[in-house]
């Protein structure tokens, strides 16, 4: 069993508040994912679950149990770290074995613990090398041996692939997502990249400023942020933002900027209903326009094509929209001049939309 329990934990730096009243339940044997940008307190909370950072305020549980002041050799936790942290003088071998043979485990239960893990990672012909003589990615893959060899009720990464190029990271997120599912225990992962928080988590804690700002499944996160600062960190490229207020058109409620109406579905509009006038910020992710068929009533985007990036099975249409430059994600089977005027077709289901002084979602409770 490893449920992590938060309560009230609060961190200062000094006079820096780094993690402010966090309250959260991390399941055991669940994925988490805390994500947010440099400075928001993830890498902080990483630690205080560690025991490499003492609380300021407030309680950390393990299961039944208040570790605040237990230290990290008793905590049953095993860490992965960015700069992998191996002994260049070490085989790899010896690396992955350090661990238990601190802890004076038996030889032969050493011997088993290191080559099955070896043979888990696909590293068993590395052993004899030191770690000068590996890829990252390998030593990505010796590190995270280290760590399973423990056997630990926890285990924590914290941006363990930042270091490898963009197609290793893709295959390591694969492989660490199988080793969550073999291993069957608690996994906390920190990381500002959100292609990795969508790809491995069970549930995403996005934070900022040492705040919480929503907790969820990857898909609820993505498709009903909380706010204005969750919509905009998850996609790529980022949501369109555009002010403007809320308007009564044809029995409906919609979204209005200059000569742009945008209808919205009945789910939004019954629940805006009376708020014409209201200052309100649409979001439309790039993705969610058609420029294949023609648009539904009220779901028409005309605009002025800036320029246009071919990306092999897509292109983005930079375009100029009521003053502002927007992005939208469209097939490649029609294909776009810059300079050119477009209608595309708004998916009127899947508009975001955000009070403009709170930035809170005012569809999303």
């Amino acid at each position: 069993m490893a449920r992590i329990q938060f309560e009230n934990v609060t961190k200062y730096y000094g006079n820096v508040l780094a993690v402010d009243k966090l309250n959260l339940e991390i399941r055991d044997k669940e994925f988490v994912v805390l994500l947010g940008p440099s400075g928001c307190g993830k890498t902080t909370t990483l630690n205080m679950i560690a025991g490499l950072e003492e609380l300021s305020e407030g309680d950390i549980w393990f299961d039944d149990e208040i570790v605040n002041f237990m230290p990290p050799h008793k905590r049953d936790v095993a860490m992965v770290f960015q700069s992998y942290a191996l002994y260049p003088h070490k085989s790899v071998y010896e690396n992955i074995a350090f661990g238990l043979a601190m802890r004076k485990y038996p030889r032969d239960e050493i011997d088993q613990r290191v080559r099955d893990a070896a043979a888990r990672l696909h590293i068993e012909h590395l052993l004899d090398r030191r770690p000068n003589q590996l890829s990252g990615g390998q030593r990505q893959r010796v590190a995270l041996g280290r760590a399973m060899v423990r056997q630990p009720a926890v285990f924590l990464m914290d941006e363990p692939l930042s270091n490898l190029d963009a197609a290793l990271r893709v295959s390591m997120r694969a492989e660490i997502k199988e080793l969550h599912q073999t291993m069957q225990t608690t996994f906390v992962y920190v990381t500002h990249d959100q292609a990795e928080a969508l790809t491995l988590a069970d549930r995403i804690v996005v934070m900022k400023d040492g705040i919480v700002q929503q907790v969820g499944a990857p898909d609820e996160i993505y498709e009903q942020p909380r706010n204005m600062f969750v919509a905009s960190f998850l996609g790529n490229p980022p949501i369109n933002y555009l002010e403007g207020e809320l308007v009564a058109s044809n029995g409906r409620m919609a979204f209005r900027r200059g000569e742009l109406t945008l209808a919205l579905n009945g789910l939004a509009s019954t629940r805006l209903k009376g708020d014409a006038g209201r200052k309100v910020v649409l979001g439309i992710r790039p993705e969610d326009v058609d420029d294949r068929n023609a648009p539904v009533d009220g779901g028409a985007i005309d605009g002025h094509v800036n320029f246009v990036m071919p990306i092999g099975s897509d292109q983005f249409l930079n375009m100029k929209l009521e003053g502002e430059e927007l992005f939208f994600r469209v097939g490649k089977e029609t294909r776009h001049r810059n300079g050119e005027e477009v209608t595309l077709a708004a998916n009127l289901d899947r508009l975001h939309l955000f009070d403009q002084d709170t930035q809170k979602s005012l569809l999303w409770d």
